[in-house]
């Protein structure tokens, strides 16, 4: 039985990297996608383990030779998914978690991978947003805006996923993804 491919987006600072966490902490043959990225690791970031951080000509290489499912420029960064790590995980019959933005979504449901699931987790405000990206304390204000103004751009996209989960309370949304990803 091939696993499933759980895609989950989201603005900055909604929580996704802490749901995700749990998840992996709840369900040990939950498996996440490491995605590439060229933006600059944050403190306690390794490479292979929360992004594989390599150079911009490096990622360009990967785009030209077809080595990633999707990618996408977020923040003057690349962001993708390489296509070998999800390849080997769903033949094994590995669920498997993509933290991805809702341009790499897209693109990933127009691939029409099987066993796809498309979960949005959004914040239970626009305000409390701005309060968990500035409490992060990993960016500078401008960034911050940015963040914020792409993220009403995101929440207008939330429809076109098959789950919208607002995570106004962390345990209660990770048993919601949970039984989302088991059940569906």
């Amino acid at each position: 039985m091939k696993g499933k491919i759980v895609v989950i987006s989201g603005p900055s600072g909604c929580g996704k990297g802490t749901v995700i966490a749990k998840l992996l902490d709840r369900d040990s043959s939950l498996k996440l996608s490491v995605s590439m990225t060229t933006r600059e690791p944050r403190p306690n970031e390794a490479s292979g383990r929360e992004y594989y951080f390599v150079s911009r000509e490096e990622f360009e290489k990967r785009i030209a030779a077809g080595d990633l499912l999707e990618y996408t420029v977020y923040n003057e960064n690349y962001y993708g998914t390489p296509k070998t790590e999800l390849s080997k995980a769903q033949e094994q019959g590995t669920d498997i978690l993509l933290d991805i933005e809702i341009e790499g979504a897209e693109n990933v449901r127009k691939s029409a991978p099987d066993n796809l699931i498309t979960i949005f987790l959004a914040p239970p405000s626009f305000e409390e947003l701005r309060r968990r990206l500035t409490l992060r304390g990993t960016e500078d204000p401008e960034v911050i805006e940015r963040r914020l103004a792409r993220a009403e751009k995101e929440l207008a996209e939330k429809d076109k996923y098959d789950y919208v989960v607002i995570n106004d309370d962390l345990e209660s949304t990770v048993d919601e993804l949970y039984y989302i990803i088991k059940n569906k």
